[in-house]
């Protein structure tokens, strides 16, 4: 069934290659098995098309205090094939991404309760925005100057916005996501659709799901996820009747 679940979270400067790694199951994450597709996209010249060399670059000239980059983490719709869910994965991270450098991997691994499929992918965006002046790699993270651009590094996405435009922007950004998604089911003729709102703004009467965490689910009984697997089940056809 399909669901939403939609997080972002920020890259501190040193851990972006080390990060990519990790989606791309590279180096000592390769014995996972449940990596589908991989992509990139934006890459400054420099960076030859390749994603490593650019998030090495990035973390060492990144100013210190500042994040190299943006995770959004997306689960998609188990109801899709694989093939289904390999084409709706580019579409979410060239959406998202805009024209901003990104990569993202799709992983399906086994769910921890239920055994159900757990399709999701993780996209990394650079917060940097390419204007077309030709910049050196050290020069592409150095500080925007705004009174002259080709004097200083690529503007950032989240540079001078306030608390609250930061705010709004997340809110535009969930709602991409599953404007995406509910495209993407229509246009292959599923009737599920995923929804971005709260439970409370979706006049839904039930608490949200509480994250167990994967120590909480590895120390869980058999029996334990299997109850726990069908009453979740249930909410959520409760939710959509």
């Amino acid at each position: 069934m399909a669901s939403f679940h939609y997080s972002i979270k920020s890259g501190k400067k040193g851990s972006a290659r080390r990060h990519a790694n990790y989606i791309d199951r590279k180096g000592s994450h390769s014995d996972k098995e449940d990596l589908i597709q991989t992509g990139h996209g934006n890459m400054p010249e420099w960076a030859g098309d390749d994603p490593k060399r650019f998030w090495s670059v990035a973390d060492k000239h990144e100013r210190a205090n500042g994040a190299v980059y943006r995770e959004h983490e997306i689960t998609l719709p188990s109801e899709l094939s694989t093939e289904q869910q390999v084409e709706l994965a580019d579409r979410l991270a060239k959406n998202l991404a805009g024209i901003k450098p990104y990569q993202y991997a799709l992983h399906a691994p086994e769910g921890k309760l239920g055994g159900d499929p757990n399709p999701h992918i993780h996209l990394m965006c650079s917060d940097r925005l390419p204007d077309g002046i030709p910049r050196t790699p050290e020069q592409t993270f150095a500080r925007y100057n705004a009174k002259s651009p080709s004097a200083g590094g690529c503007r950032k996405d989240s540079g001078g916005k306030s608390p609250m435009e930061l705010k709004q922007q997340v809110t535009a950004q969930r709602k991409l996501v599953a404007d995406t998604q509910n495209q993407f089911l229509a246009e292959n003729g599923y009737s599920a659709r995923v929804d971005h709102r709260s439970l409370r703004d979706q006049g839904i009467a039930r608490s949200p799901e509480r994250h167990l965490g994967q120590r909480f689910v590895k120390e869980m009984a058999d029996a334990e996820k299997s109850q726990y697997a069908q009453c979740r089940k249930e909410a959520q056809v409760a939710s959509v009747t």
